[in-house]
């Protein structure tokens, strides 16, 4: 696979060809997904919840992150690796610049942040500062506290507005991708046709420039429970590579996600 950069991202959506993406956490499966030509991948603070075993991600640290930015990028030269800024790691534009350049160092391409549009002067900061962003809107987990729990986001007019108005905020500031999680298709599409950047789904229909999954969800493995809007490949292929390939292809033609894996 060559070497894949936003550049890429940004012609698929100018081209409306959708691509996959997936989390990843070690050189081995990293590799796996390469081999299979993945083409994003994202070191995410899920980690604490499907490596760790915690209950959501607050206690992931930025030595967590860049451990295992690192092992992934030993295992995957070519993909856009991105990594999350985790808990409270930029509650400053200051901090946030010094916890990105760790993740940078680790091997990162791209950091991403969860919030709104009182993120702007920090990813103004970090992409004044060559750190290139990805904003995540709708169901932030980070902020489960504050939503009294994982909950689809944007279902009400005024909370689809904002989200509109933030997306457009943040890619003003300096995004370069948008990732949407757990909100209605209809609000999906309509933020991807509101910026020109490409816009990553999870849980958001398959109007998106993109699609992301956890890697235990895509495999059925999962300690937990399975989310609506995920699917067991492993289940349909029998084989982890055929899982791989079978998830990338049905992102491409749009057919993941289905209408059973969506909210309206």
């Amino acid at each position: 696979m060559k070497k894949i950069t936003i550049n890429d991202l940004m012609k698929w959506k100018q081209e409306g060809r959708k691509f996959a993406s997936v989390t990843a956490y070690d050189a081995s499966f990293a590799q796996l997904f390469e081999q299979q030509e993945m083409p994003v991948m994202l070191v995410g603070d899920s980690l604490g919840m499907v490596l760790q075993g915690r209950e959501d991600t607050l206690p992931v640290t930025v030595e967590d992150i860049a451990y295992h930015t690192r092992s992934v990028r030993a295992g995957s030269p070519n993909a856009l690796l991105m990594a999350d800024m985790p808990f409270m790691s930029y509650a400053t534009p200051e901090q946030a610049c010094e916890n990105a350049a760790k993740l940078m160092r680790a091997g990162a391409n791209m950091v991403k942040l969860e919030g709104g549009a009182w993120l702007a002067d920090t990813i103004s900061m970090l992409a004044e500062r060559a750190v290139p962003v990805c904003a995540h809107l709708g169901l932030t987990p980070q902020s489960v506290n504050i939503f009294g729990g994982y909950k689809v986001q944007g279902r009400d007019i005024d909370k689809a507005e904002q989200m509109v108005k933030d997306a457009i905020v943040l890619k003003n500031a300096g995004a370069q991708i948008i990732v949407l999680e757990c909100v209605p298709a209809s609000l999906a599409e309509r933020i991807t046709k509101a910026v020109d950047i490409p816009v990553i789904g999870i849980g958001a229909g398959n109007s998106t420039d993109g699609q992301i999954l956890v890697m235990h969800d895509m495999f059925g493995i999962s300690a937990n429970y399975m989310p609506k809007f995920s699917k067991n490949f492993l289940a349909e292929t029998g084989d982890m590579r055929e899982a791989v390939t079978k998830y990338i292809k049905d992102v491409e033609t749009g057919e993941f996600p289905g209408p059973q894996h969506t909210f309206e």
